[in-house]
């Protein structure tokens, strides 16, 4: 394993232009539990009443999905970032990273002083609520509050329209501008490090795909095998925390 971690250490060294594309797999090892693990949120819910025409339609639908995004948001509220995310500042410290493609909406990237220019949420981000109608933004903490003072539907104050944390819902279409701009950055990277994902989520996961496609070098750090590993360069199959502080080291 030490000489694999060398390896890794002077594959990262020798790219200057590195994008990094994060999953479940960052923020589990901050306390988040994937949606897929056990004693994950598909245990407890039925993800088929969370689809995005199900939660615009059905009320009784959306007040399921308050009460399950609540429970979600307690959690990602007092988890702090990791090593590896720590890490992930020191590489924009050093200016060789390109940006962060990430599938969480977590906000620890943000947390763990990664500029919100380098930071691309593909899944949107549960820090904030989004009106479905006029499109007025609020904070997740106020809205939090109203659901504590007993509303379980809320909407918006401006026009009634129908409220929803600013996050991708199965169904739901993805932000065209972030993928365009992933998509471009993949484009021109010499160096895509994978932390933490399956690789099984798409669109997301054809941000890497495309990185290989267009020539780049290609590392994955996950604890289990993906599709994608026999095109990479080199596959560590252990945890983000102890891999990435050690590889992105100067």
């Amino acid at each position: 394993m030490q000489e694999l971690m060398e390896r890794a250490r002077e594959l990262v060294r020798g790219c200057g232009n590195i994008l990094v594309f994060s999953g479940a797999g960052l923020s589990t090892e901050s306390g988040i539990p994937d949606f897929r693990s056990p004693g994950g949120v598909w245990e407890r819910y039925d993800p088929s009443d969370f689809y995005f025409d199900k939660i615009v339609s059905d009320e009784n639908s959306r007040k399921k999905y308050w009460k399950m995004s609540s429970e979600m948001y307690s959690g990602m509220k007092e988890a702090l970032p990791n090593a590896a995310h720590k890490a992930l500042k020191e590489l924009e410290e050093q200016g060789r990273l390109a940006a962060i493609v990430t599938q969480n909406i977590d906000n620890l990237h943000q947390k763990a002083g990664n500029s919100n220019e380098k930071v691309i949420e593909l899944h949107g981000s549960a820090f904030s609520v989004t009106c479905l109608s006029c499109g007025a933004s609020y904070k997740r903490d106020m809205i939090e509050e109203r659901l504590r003072n007993g509303e379980d539907a809320p909407r918006c104050d401006k026009c009634s329209g129908i409220l929803k944390p600013a996050t991708i819902s199965f169904g739901q279409s993805m932000p065209d501008e972030k993928m365009t701009r992933a998509m471009v950055l993949a484009s021109e990277c010499d160096l895509c490090i994978v932390l933490g994902s399956s690789l099984v989520v798409y669109p997301a996961a054809s941000v890497p795909e495309y990185a290989v496609q267009a020539g780049s070098r290609l590392l994955i750090v996950n604890r289990e095998p993906t599709h994608l590993d026999p095109r990479a360069d080199m596959v560590i199959n252990d945890s983000v925390t102890f891999v990435v502080p050690f590889i992105v080291k100067p």
